[in-house]
């Protein structure tokens, strides 16, 4: 009896030991979207092939060959939440408030942009999206953007994307052309986050954050609390590098944008203004980007070249969605009709820049 009892003691104790292990916050950053992107080079023929007309057409943006659309892109979320402990199956405040986070840090209107050393300051870039929770499931029912799935997965690996299928403990990702997937989950390793690049199979895209590494409320736990990790991720979603380019610490790597300066690689913490490396003096690298390896609390900016490189994405690889709010169309009058015949009302509006419709979505 005693012997059955200590092993009953023993594996209750391993369990709960091993749930306390899977709530440990990473004590620094860690990104696995480089570790995706390779695996898919290395697989994946119509990836390559994808990834060379989409940095084909990045570069024709950056040069100024191809404009930008004028407006603001509203992008549809869906959140799956993956979880097998109550504490990882989080609340809609935690994910409305991460939706929040991405609304102010995506448009330049975050306080702490205030942060941004003054010879940077006239680089941020207002990456003119936004975001909100779906409204509508790809059935056509209305939804509030969230999905929750019970699994028996202890912590997820980014190796093999167990968390985006129902069939490995995860959650099936709705139509990637229509919606940004995020699955909220624990991850194994150490991992706070990672996303798919444009190009990605659409069974693979999107987004998958560790729950502590998500919104600012709830589970979310210092040092990455404010929101950050996934403003990052969706960074990467949008096409945008890390800014020291991925090359260890050889000073030859590039993200890609011009105004970013090379970097050695990446910056941990908050570090002080100037930091030097690369040759890059007197201003050092901005480790206030969003692309680098900080704390939440450190990161707190994008860059015009960096929006530039985002609104090609959306232009391109990822036009079919979200909805486009044009600033050079200003209606001066407007009608209500039923345009799809759905029973909801539609909007037609007549301006001088010519006609625009307003489809009721629910």
């Amino acid at each position: 009896m005693l012997g059955t009892l200590m092993v009953g003691i023993e594996t209750f104790k391993e369990k709960e030991m091993a749930d306390i292990a899977t709530t440990d916050q990473p004590p620094r950053r860690s990104c696995a979207t480089m570790t995706e992107h390779r695996q898919l080079l290395n697989d994946d023929a119509d990836y390559v092939r994808a990834r060379a007309q989409i940095e084909t057409a990045a570069r024709d943006y950056a040069d100024g060959r191809l404009t930008a659309r004028p407006g603001t892109t509203r992008i549809p979320v869906v959140v799956h939440v993956v979880w097998r402990q109550d504490s990882e199956n989080i609340s809609d405040e935690q994910i409305r408030s991460q939706i929040d986070v991405l609304n102010r840090d995506f448009r330049a209107t975050n306080p702490d942009v205030s942060q941004v050393p003054s010879v940077w300051q006239p680089r941020v870039g207002d990456m003119r999206v936004e975001f909100a929770l779906a409204t509508v499931d790809p059935a056509g029912n209305a939804t509030n953007g969230i999905t929750r799935t019970q699994t028996t997965v202890t912590s997820f690996t980014q190796s093999g994307n167990p968390v985006k299928s129902a069939a490995t403990g995860g959650a099936d990702p709705w139509p990637a052309g229509r919606y940004l997937n995020i699955w909220v989950c624990q991850l194994g390793g150490g991992l706070l986050g990672y996303a798919t690049f444009p190009g990605a199979p659409a069974s693979l895209d999107g987004v998958v954050i560790l729950h502590s590494g998500f919104g600012t409320t709830g589970t979310a736990a210092p040092p990455f609390h404010l929101g950050r990790t996934t403003t990052h991720e969706i960074g990467h979603w949008l096409n945008l590098f890390h800014i020291w380019g991925d090359d260890g610490t050889g000073c030859n790597g590039t993200d890609e944008v011009d105004d970013t300066p090379n970097a050695a690689g990446p910056n941990f913490g908050i570090p002080t203004f100037p930091h030097v490396t690369c040759s890059n003096g007197p201003d050092g690298d901005m480790f206030v980007n969003y692309m680098d390896y900080t704390d939440d609390a450190g990161m707190v900016m994008f860059t015009a070249g960096q929006v530039v490189r985002g609104q090609a994405t959306l232009d391109g690889p990822r036009a079919s969605i979200g909805s486009e709010a044009t600033a050079a169309v200003s209606p001066v009058g407007s009608a209500a009709a039923d345009l799809t015949g759905d029973q909801s009302a539609d909007i037609v509006g007549f301006g001088d820049a010519g006609v625009w419709v307003s489809l009721n979505n629910g």
